[in-house]
């Protein structure tokens, strides 16, 4: 199969946007990522559009990716929509991916975008419920919190994780949302901060949970055929795993792991002949505090039990093994939910073409991302590399 490279990203603000809607966060996203593309990129180029969402509010559930790629312009540019909860448009990422590899298309779009915020609170708190399991979960009374509440309880009594370890997970990502001009929640907040703040559902609490969030994010994959012709920033698609698991967290035999997203990530591994240790940087589905640190464990940067004390221990921030979140994560950045798994495409973008600003990870050459749908019920991890313009990764050519 040919290789596929990200060649553009882009994404719009995150956060609360009553003026915007859905096509106008769209083309704000699909506009950063064609003004990203070294050598410029025309409508007439593009394939194919694949596009994440997961309708929240009840907006345009059909032909919702035509009413976005045809609103930017890509008309006659046969568009899918991809559903999977949170993990909507990284799945959307992984079928362009999919069609560039297979030499059905040389140039696609993968988007995504979500609009949350127009809603009451028991309204977001419904569509958000959508994403579990629906006759025992969600008509019993349960909520997305109290699900991920439930792994945290089970990881503190199965490991001794802590309410700190927790609080260090938003500690670490608001500092690096702070730097991110498009974070939602953009400001730092202090372990005392996290800690202390009101319970949203035990263990739980405000500062341990992402924010419901309006925005959307593009991305821009080609095959080598055709790569050269945008620019010599080669990022490439250096490996891909999704899974799919049971859907209700009762039905799974772990609370304290996410199993979808360990298969996901020993599938991308293997693709791309890499191991957690390559990593320079990770952008995690940390939709709650819990949720990061079960990453950590699930996609190999410690063994089962040890995430609390990574993370605690600085060695998932600046200057550690592997930086995580650089973007602020969903904690700081913002939950989109179908612009979620695109937007971390666009931070390892950025990363791997020395466009991250502030947030730069210095050296970086290989990064990851990872994107869950529900509790668990999907996932879906990428592993990115930088590479020189004769096709040799960068480290090599530093080496040599």
């Amino acid at each position: 199969m040919r290789d596929a490279y990200v060649v553009g990203a882009g994404q719009s603000d995150f956060g609360s946007f009553p003026d915007e809607s859905y096509r106008s966060l769209f083309e704000t996203a699909f506009t950063a990522a064609v003004e990203s593309v070294d050598r410029g990129i025309d409508a007439d180029d593009f394939d194919e559009a694949v596009v994440g969402t997961l309708g929240v509010g009840g907006r345009q559930l059909g032909l919702s990716g035509p009413a976005v790629t045809e609103h930017v312009g890509l008309h006659g540019v046969p568009t899918t929509r991809v559903e999977n909860a949170c993990g909507a448009s990284g799945y959307a990422v992984r079928q362009a991916v999919q069609a560039v590899k297979s030499g059905m298309a040389d140039v696609v779009l993968a988007g995504g975008v979500e609009i949350m915020t127009d809603m009451s609170s028991d309204a977001t708190k419904y569509w958000l419920g959508v994403s579990g399991e629906t006759e025992w979960e969600r008509l019993s009374g349960t909520t997305f919190a109290g699900v991920y509440a439930q792994m945290a309880s089970a990881h503190m009594a199965e490991h001794g994780t802590t309410t700190e370890q927790l609080s260090h997970v938003a500690v670490k990502n608001h500092s690096h949302g702070a730097m991110n001009p498009h974070a939602q929640l953009g400001f730092e907040c202090s372990l005392e901060d996290a800690m202390n703040a009101p319970t949203v559902a035990d263990p739980l609490t405000l500062y341990h949970c992402c924010p419901t969030t309006d925005g959307a994010a593009c991305a821009i994959v080609v095959s080598e055929d055709v790569v050269e012709e945008f620019t010599d920033e080669r990022v490439r698609v250096a490996g891909v795993g999704a899974a799919s698991d049971r859907v209700g967290l009762f039905q799974r035999d772990t609370y304290t792991n996410v199993p979808a997203s360990k298969m996901a990530a020993d599938r991308a591994y293997e693709m791309a002949g890499m191991d957690p240790t390559e990593m320079d940087f990770a952008e995690v589905h940390d939709c709650f505090a819990i949720a990061e640190l079960m990453a950590y464990e699930d996609l190999g940067f410690c063994e089962p039990g040890e995430a609390g004390e990574l993370v605690a221990s600085g060695a998932t921030d600046y200057g550690g093994d592997v930086v995580v979140n650089t973007s602020g994560g969903l904690k700081s950045k913002g939950h989109p939910i179908g612009a979620t798994g695109a937007g971390q495409v666009v931070e390892a973008f950025k990363q791997l073409t020395d466009q991250a600003g502030e947030r730069q990870v210095e050296g970086a050459t290989r990064g990851l991302t990872h994107n869950v749908g529900g509790s668990g019920g999907a996932a879906v991890v990428h592993l990115f590399e930088r590479e020189g313009p004769d096709g040799a990764a960068a480290d090599e050519e530093v080496s040599a």
